[in-house]
């Protein structure tokens, strides 16, 4: 294992940093003689293992290495689903606990009391023969860091971006490889762990769209502050998460759902919010004849809605989603500056209904040219995109600066756009939201925000109910006790 701290440092020279080998990494686990574990593969060979053998010493650090692909003997041993599945997370979940069980009843740990026992485990799904469907999977390790130390785990969805199965399998092999050699050397930083899953693979190669740490050594771990780092490193374009303020796998929350989004800094979530997603959510609904259960209300914040003198304030983040969660909201974070981009994401998941709740400035921003120069089709493209699915604005109105309220009827833009305006108007694209409570319009988050940053009474009516509480107890956005 090569060393680069021990070369020379010239003049000129600058800073790098070292990924270790993948064989590096296989063959230090492999030497440490307290590492011991087995290895459960489904769906895409025995990828990862097979770094480990080729390392050499594994006799030291693997107990089994398996691979149950016929589904009844898979069923067999970790028993059959409730839904009949094989590539979930209970699936995944039941291997890692299945796997150390049987370690801990087979190896003596009087025979042995330095051992740190692990069991790694993947159930996935390759790209399949017509290409149509790229695959997907469910990654985990379950792991102690001492003897008899109750076990720790990390779990993560990965989809597949590659056209080629055997492509497929050797990026998840290095994946496996850096998730095993993370989990040991790295969960001291899981920030750095996640950065680290991409060792030696491409962002084009690979999408981690949810990850989650449990277990003794991540007890202060905050898992919406690691979704959040899938998206800021670029791993995914969005993450979830639902009130619980777990992180939630998107596919599975928006699959064949209605959806009804709100984008916003939400900084903090104020009555106008509140009251935006309620009327629009009666309209979607009334005018869909949707069923309520199947709909889904997402609020989105974008991270350009989440930077703070160009670095994203990840304190300030989890405020903000503390909030919304406790309102019963289902938060996603996105790396899209477009409207267009957010429909086109969930259109990946859903062929129902898809609506946006926006503000005046939102679709003010909406019909600027500027937004679309990176396209070839300019902005037709782009609203192209954005209405292309039946799609429907509900616009929240305003008060401007002579207290006249804006609604679509008198919108102002820019005049050579302004047909095109009125096309998507007419077209009943954009409606407008009527029964609005016309005393809030005045309410704007960032005054709020200041408000309380600068220790002001008179704040808490502009929240809802109970959110005043929550940051006066939890000291959020500043406040403090005068």
């Amino acid at each position: 294992m090569k060393n680069f701290a021990e070369d020379l440092v010239l003049e000129g020279d600058r800073i790098i940093e070292h990924q270790p080998a993948i064989s590096d990494k296989a063959l230090r686990i492999n030497l440490n003689k307290n590492i011991y574990g087995t290895f459960a593969e489904i769906g895409a060979g025995q990828e990862t293992v097979r770094h480990f053998f080729r390392a050499g010493g594994s006799s030291r650090t693997i107990a089994k290495a398996m691979s149950a692909y016929d589904k009844d003997f898979s069923d067999a041993i970790y028993t059959v689903e409730n839904d009949g599945r094989y590539v979930t997370e209970s699936r995944l979940k039941k291997m890692l606990i299945h796997e150390t069980d049987l370690i801990e009843d087979r190896i003596d740990r009087n025979s042995h009391p330095s051992k740190t026992f692990f069991s790694y485990a993947n159930t996935v799904a390759t790209i399949d023969f017509a290409k149509s469907f790229k695959g997907h999977g469910w990654v985990g390790i379950r792991f102690q860091s001492k003897p008899d130390e109750a076990y720790s785990e990390i779990i993560l969805h990965i989809q597949f971006k590659e056209t080629d199965s055997k492509l497929q399998q050797e990026t998840l092999g290095i994946l496996g490889v850096n998730l095993i050699y993370g989990a040991y050397y790295q969960h001291n930083e899981p920030k750095n762990l996640i950065r680290k899953l991409y060792d030696h693979i491409d962002k084009d190669q690979i999408e981690i769209d949810s990850i989650n740490f449990s277990g003794p050594l991540f007890k202060n771990v905050d898992n919406r502050l690691m979704s959040l780092q899938l998206v800021k490193n670029g791993m995914t374009d969005a993450v979830m998460f639902g009130p619980d303020g777990q992180s939630k796998l998107p596919a599975t929350a928006l699959y064949r759902k209605n959806i009804l989004a709100l984008r916003g800094s939400f900084r903090p979530v104020t009555v106008v919010n509140m009251n935006m997603y309620e009327k629009s959510l009666k309209m979607f609904v009334d005018e869909n004849q949707l069923d309520r259960d199947e709909t889904l209300v997402v609020f989105e914040m974008t991270l350009s809605n989440l930077l703070m003198e160009g670095e994203i304030d990840e304190v300030d983040f989890l405020h903000r989603a503390e909030l919304l969660c406790s309102l019963g909201q289902t938060v996603l974070i996105s790396n899209f500056q477009e409207y267009y981009k957010v429909v086109e994401y969930f259109s990946q998941y859903t062929k129902e209904k898809i609506g946006l709740t926006m503000g005046v400035s939102s679709i003010l921003n909406i019909f600027d040219e500027k937004y679309y120069t990176h396209l070839h089709g300019g902005i037709l493209e782009g609203l192209g995109k954005l209405f292309y699915r039946d799609l429907k604005v509900y616009l929240y109105p305003m008060k401007d600066e002579q207290q006249q309220i804006v609604t679509s009827q008198n919108l102002k833009v820019d005049l050579h756009i302004k047909e095109l305006y009125k096309y998507f108007k007419k077209a009943g694209k954009i409606v407008d939201i009527t029964n609005y409570e016309e005393k809030n319009l005045s309410i704007f988050s960032r005054e709020i925000y200041r408000l309380i940053h600068e220790q002001q009474t008179g704040w808490e009516t502009a929240l809802p109910e109970g959110i005043a509480n929550e940051i006066k107890t939890k000291k959020l956005f500043g406040y403090k006790d005068l």
